[in-house]
């Protein structure tokens, strides 16, 4: 009794409600040209392509890092220095 609890109903109504809504999903799944595989080669590629995108993104700030740099880094610089005559 503790497996009809688990499963909300008798064990041979689950079967028949999951072998059921699996046929509907069957079905769905052909109209839309869908297979099981193509699904999981799907979410494969869209981690693959954003793990390759995060990276070109970071890319992108290491750039924009090193330009900003390289102004902001002497203009520092200068002005530490003339700072530093004056103390």
């Amino acid at each position: 009794m503790a497996v009809n609890r688990f499963l909300g109903d008798t064990v041979a109504r689950t079967i028949i409600k999951l072998i059921v809504v699996s046929i509907l999903v069957g079905m769905a799944m052909n109209v839309f040209g869908l297979y099981p595989l193509d699904i999981f080669y799907a979410f494969r590629d869209f981690i693959v392509n954003l793990w390759e995108k995060g990276w070109a993104a970071l890319g992108r700030f290491g750039d924009w890092l090193i330009l900003g740099a390289m102004v902001v880094v002497p203009v520092f610089l200068l002005l530490r220095i003339l700072n530093y005559r004056r103390n």
